[in-house]
């Protein structure tokens, strides 16, 4: 790294560097390795306290993988994915934490990583052809690329409920739950939350607490998992099938290695039932991902899976109750998250566990001494778990100044409309590339790391085509990007998935506008979209 005699306004040094990586994730790690193989002078910076990403911040008691571990992992390398080695299926944090420290340590991306350091701001000068990027810590760099790999999940949503900061006991957040753990031994425990997070946290620290009260708003469809340990065999078994691997699950519907196989209307209903028994007792998503394809499409078909998977969690529930507040009836199984859980619907039936509906009832402030309903009950704590999600996709990006040609904002134009081309630039902000941003797989519909790798290996050939031209700068067209949102809302029009409110539509977010934020056509398909824009010289962008 060079440091430029050039000052700002404030007299602060200014950095130059070819490429700024905004996240040490998953795709962040890869992508300065990409960069910095290519030659480029890269730097990656993260708030975090060292790699990870969403497996620094996600500490919470259960977080783990819900994809299969030998599949969320980096295929560019056999020897790299041959010389680790998972325990089990599927891992929990403090294990995918000491993998991505093994990837770090093995490619040696440390040096080039600052931590514990917010990007603030970055705006483009059209003049120059280069971003100005700055930091909450002060730094200044002078940049040609601004790579964006800050996550899907990244951005929490706080301050949801009136008086929260005068709580008298503890109050965490899932998304930054404490690095040293919370001691919840024989407290009054209250969790806000059942979605995928939440639902780990229910279920794992339900045997410790005095008692627990669960503060339930969105139904969800539940699969059991299936967590095998993992010992020399299961290991060299999976390490055998790297090439195997390597060639399917970039290709399937949605990076996992299974893929829809059967067709509703070639099956008889006993054909069906048993498919659908099978593939619920793989226990893992895959009911959900290689069942049948119909029950995006289909309304008919959607019911009747739907129906499947409420009687199998209503046979494990027994209680009406329970059943009227866990179990959903007003939208189809797969239309948003499905999660997956271990010995869940059970907890309720603990002596010291409460289920309280908030849907009806919602949640109208926190106490000093606890929550209050609308209806004026409190419920007395000692603790708060709030597990209530995040501004998905976009939230990462709009938190930070961005500034593209003319001055325009990312925040306000994704505030009146979300749109990108596909997934990995915006009109109007040159050498801004993006993943896990919407209109694409990334953004929600995809093993993540199966997209992610794809992403910023895009990320990486058209930067590296770029040069090779002679080029300085690559910015989609306003009518390449029209055309892809265009496929991305006909794609999506088809599915009955827009029908459903959900984060998957940002519903989740007062005032987002509404669209939806993963690109549903097929891991495969969006690849091949991708593939095909660079071998024909990337005609949905301007490259100057």
């Amino acid at each position: 790294m060079t440091t430029s005699p050039s000052t700002d306004s404030d007299t602060t040094a200014v950095e130059q560097l070819d490429a700024v990586v905004l996240g040490a994730g998953v795709a962040g790690l890869y992508q300065l390795h990409q960069l910095r193989e290519q030659g480029l002078n890269v730097r990656a910076f993260d708030a975090a306290g060292d790699v990870g990403g969403t497996w620094w911040w996600n500490r919470y008691p259960g977080a783990r993988f819900d994809s299969e571990a030998y599949i969320y992992q980096y295929l560019f390398d056999e020897k790299l994915y041959t010389d680790w080695s998972w325990s089990e299926k599927f891992p929990g944090q403090p294990e995918i934490e000491r993998w991505l420290h093994y990837v770090t340590d093995r490619l040696d991306l440390r040096r080039d990583i600052t931590f514990n350091t917010k990007i603030t701001s970055a705006h483009y000068d059209e003049d120059r052809g280069r971003w100005t990027v700055r930091t909450d810590a002060g730094h200044v760099i002078d940049t040609q690329f601004f790579v964006s790999c800050a996550g899907m999940l990244s951005a929490p949503l706080t301050d949801q409920f009136e008086g929260q900061d005068s709580f008298a006991g503890q109050l965490v957040y899932t998304s930054s739950y404490p690095a040293d753990g919370l001691d919840v031994t024989g407290k009054r425990v209250g969790v806000v939350g059942i979605g995928a997070t939440g639902i780990q946290v229910i279920q794992t620290i339900a045997p410790d607490v005095g008692h627990l009260t669960v503060f339930a708003r969105t139904p969800q469809y539940v699969l059991p998992m299936k967590n095998p340990s993992y010992g020399p065999a299961e290991q060299a078994a999976y390490k055998a099938r790297f090439a195997e691997l390597k060639a399917t699950i970039p290709h399937t519907f949605t990076g996992f290695e299974y893929d829809f196989e059967h067709a509703w209307a070639d099956c008889t209903p006993e054909q069906r039932l048993e498919i659908l028994e099978n593939t619920y007792q793989d226990g893992s998503l895959k009911l959900w991902l290689a069942g049948f394809g119909e029950m995006f499409f289909s309304e008919e078909v959607s019911e009747e899976i739907s129906e499947f998977v409420r009687d199998k969690m209503r046979e494990r529930l027994r209680d009406q109750h329970l059943i009227d507040v866990l179990v959903p009836t007003d939208y189809g199984f797969g239309t948003h998250r499905v999660p997956l859980e271990n010995g869940y619907l059970e907890v309720y039936h603990q002596h010291n566990v409460d289920l309280i509906g908030v849907q009806d009832n919602p949640i109208a402030r926190i106490l000093p001494g606890g929550i209050e309903l609308t209806d004026g009950a409190v419920v007395e704590l000692d603790v708060i778990i709030l597990a209530t999600g995040f501004d998905a996709g976009t939230g990462a990006l709009t938190r930070i100044d961005i500034r593209g040609r003319d001055g325009r904002s990312l925040a306000e134009e994704w505030g009146r409309d979300i749109r990108t081309t596909m997934g990995l630039a915006k009109h109007g902000y040159p050498n801004l590339l993006t993943t896990a941003v919407p209109l694409a797989p990334s953004a929600a519909l995809c093993n993540m790391t199966t997209c992610l790798q794809q992403q910023t290996e895009w990320i990486t050939r058209a930067i590296r085509d770029l040069r090779v031209e002679g080029k300085s700068t690559i910015e989609p067209t306003e009518r390449g990007e029209e055309a892809w949102v265009a496929h991305h809302e006909e794609t999506a029009g088809a599915t009955i998935v827009v029908n459903t409110t959900s984060w998957y539509l940002g519903s989740n977010v007062p005032g987002k506008p509404r669209r939806l934020l993963s690109y549903i056509g097929g891991v495969g398909t969006y690849r091949q979209h991708c593939e095909k824009e660079a071998a024909d010289g990337y005609p949905a962008f301007e490259r100057r």
